[in-house]
């Protein structure tokens, strides 16, 4: 079966909700963000992103359900009657006509369930939202699941460069991947794609891994324990959201590792599965850190998953290894 339809609406999606983002983090102020009851911050590109993608999803797949992380809750709230109109006038730039009523309703069409079941697609409008609050890095993600199986994913991430970790200018690079095609990158203002792969390293000694940047988010005493076990005297990368996915798969990192900091946490799908199925495409292999394949047929959670393992395949062995003996 093509995909090209569907390939296409999820690039679009993710580069216009990028968009936004650039937009909202260069003139981010502190009125723009609210409080969730865990304490995170939501920001107005959050809301907005995931309304865009909502509505055009609506458009392009009427009869496709969404599963997302954000729900307008807040936004009808009296109180934070400020944030909803800025989250309106920035998603009016790219939706003129959509009404604010319909915004709100584009946003909660993204409380779908997933399940084994059907077809739906997975948003994360920014994953890393403290990173895009520092500035840093952070990543809009979508994905579509059939039948429980990750079978697209499109990952944008505004600030990462194309080439290499270090270099600050050509910022914004774009991972996409469909299952049995690979997985290829391009610039966010040129469609030229140019396919990648993950690292060739096969000594665990040399592999450079990176972590989230919160210690909130994985445990970085273990991981620690982790690299010391493999020989690894190099620092981990410590970045934001699904980025890390994104150097696994062209190759800058080696492998990524996620060790929950709290034993009763439990991964989301939005958080993954874009990431999943493009370091999968690029020759790697994802799992937990039990060694176990993630489910994505679960629901909105991966229930039945703890932590992330993400690597080039060769080494993956030898990070199961470590993490069951520090663990």
């Amino acid at each position: 079966m093509s995909y090209e339809m569907e390939r296409q609406f999820a690039v679009e999606s993710v580069l216009e909700a990028c968009q936004l983002c650039r937009r909202v983090q260069s003139s981010l102020v502190s009125q723009d963000t609210i409080t969730k009851n865990d304490r995170s911050p939501v920001t107005v590109a959050d809301f907005g992103g995931q309304a865009l993608i909502s509505q055009q999803l609506k458009n392009t797949f009427p009869d496709d359900s969404l599963v997302g992380e954000e729900n307008a809750g807040l936004l009808r709230k009296k109180e934070n009657e400020g944030v909803k109109e800025a989250v309106f006038r920035y998603v009016q730039e790219f939706s003129p006509h959509l009404s604010s009523s319909e915004l709100l309703d584009a946003i909660d069409r993204g409380s779908g369930d997933g399940g084994p079941m059907g077809r739906f697609w997975t948003v994360d409008p920014i994953d890393g939202t403290k990173g895009f609050l520092r500035g840093d890095q952070f990543a809009v993600a979508l994905a579509l699941v059939e039948e429980g199986e990750v079978i697209l994913g499109v990952l944008g991430c505004p600030n990462l460069p194309l080439n290499g970790l270090a270099p600050q200018e050509n910022r914004g690079s774009l991972f996409v991947a469909v299952k049995g095609e690979g997985a290829f990158i391009r610039a966010f203002e040129k469609p030229d794609e140019h396919p990648i792969r993950v690292s060739p390293v096969t000594e665990p000694r040399k592999a450079l891994f990176c972590e989230s940047f919160e210690s909130s988010h994985t445990s970085h005493d273990d991981t620690a324990l982790v690299a010391q076990q493999m020989g690894i005297t190099t620092p981990s990368v410590r970045m934001d959201s699904l980025c890390k996915y994104a150097i696994v798969a062209r190759g800058d990192a080696t492998f990524y590792l996620r060790i929950p900091s709290q034993k009763s946490y439990v991964e989301k799908i939005w958080d993954h599965a874009a990431g999943y199925i493009i370091v999968r495409e690029a020759g790697g292999r994802v799992t937990d850190i039990e060694g176990k394949p993630l489910d994505f047929a679960t629901g909105r959670v991966l229930s039945k998953n703890k932590g992330i393992i993400a690597s080039n395949g060769i080494l993956h062995g030898h990070v199961l290894e470590a993490v069951r003996n520090v663990i």
